[in-house]
């Protein structure tokens, strides 16, 4: 079980980190965390309220719950704090614990909101400047990346041979209603731009997440957070493949802790590893991998389109 970590906003850093950093450690688990290190500009993402699903997955996930009205008003009333210098000892604190540390985006709702009708020259900026700000933080180049949103474009792939990444984890295997994967053979792949084959592998986000389960009712059963562990953990029962769960320092690293919990000791009893991405990119890169087109598609629980894996060529 890879343990990829998006941590989104500044409150997310400061508070939500460290508390899985101490979760992780009292049950012996990796994970990968991936963050945001430019400003903070949560309140522009009110600006999607017009999307379809939008307001359904607000009135859901309780988003001023778990993100706090102060959070929900960087960018607007309030200027957004700077993540990477106003937090940098935080960062450097996760990777002295002995977790793995990649990037997630420079401003998370700038990117997620604009990257997939945006050119090649703003992508590659805005990725360039979150691996400088990295690279000031912690001292060493990044080596890999997961995209804000499951949002890319095909420069911003390129970007990754540019920057040397081995491995990302930017996209999502499409999931049935019921959270099921609709292709069960889907997983860690590379990607082609037309006739080019890009020499990363990615390694695709495998479950639903929490907020895209909460509120839901699947299968006649309303998924509250009574039950919602117990839905996942019968999503994975019986530790047939790997799978890769994203959870969110804003979600898993505060409120929804004691979910996150009982997740980490159900799949140490499936028999699981509990595992960071160079993790499970040392375990798989000298497979054979697909080579599947780049894709967009849409999840259950989740407005708008985002990154897929897309059908293998043959």
């Amino acid at each position: 079980m890879v343990l990829k970590i998006d941590v989104d906003t500044y409150r997310g850093t400061r508070e939500g980190t460290l508390n899985l950093v101490r979760t992780l450690k009292a049950h012996n688990a990796q994970a990968t965390f991936l963050f945001s290190l430019g400003p903070d500009h949560t309140g522009w993402a009110l600006r999607r309220a017009l999307r379809p699903g939008f307001f359904s997955k607000v009135s859901r996930t309780s988003v001023v719950e778990h993100y706090g009205l102060k959070t929900l008003m960087y960018g607007t009333l309030l200027p957004g704090p700077d993540i990477g210098k106003e937090c940098a000892q935080q960062l450097r604190s996760v990777r002295d614990a002995g977790f793995e540390c990649g990037i997630h985006t420079w401003d998370h709702v700038l990117w997620q909101d604009n990257v997939a009708k945006r050119d090649g020259k703003w992508s590659t900026a805005m990725m360039r400047k979150a691996a400088a700000r990295f690279t000031q933080v912690f001292g060493t180049a990044p080596r890999t990346h997961g995209a804000a949103g499951w949002q890319m474009n095909n420069a911003a792939f390129a970007e990754h041979d540019t920057a040397g990444y081995a491995y990302a984890s930017d996209g999502r295997c499409v999931l049935n209603e019921n959270g099921t994967l609709a292709n069960p053979a889907d997983g860690p792949h590379r990607l082609s731009d037309g006739d080019k084959v890009l020499s990363h592998i990615q390694l695709p986000t495998t479950l639903p997440t929490l907020d895209e389960l909460l509120g839901r009712e699947i299968d006649g059963v309303t998924i509250g957070t009574g039950n919602i562990a117990a839905f996942l953990l019968k999503l994975t029962a019986g530790a047939t493949r790997d799978h890769v769960y994203t959870l969110h320092s804003e979600l898993e690293g505060q409120k929804l802790a004691p979910i996150f919990e009982q997740l980490l000791a159900g799949w140490k009893a499936q028999g699981y590893t509990l595992a960071s991405m160079a993790d499970y990119h040392q375990k798989v890169q000298h497979q054979t991998m697909p080579v599947c087109p780049i894709t967009w598609g849409e999840l259950p629980g989740r407005s708008g389109q985002l990154i897929v894996q897309g059908a293998a060529r043959s």
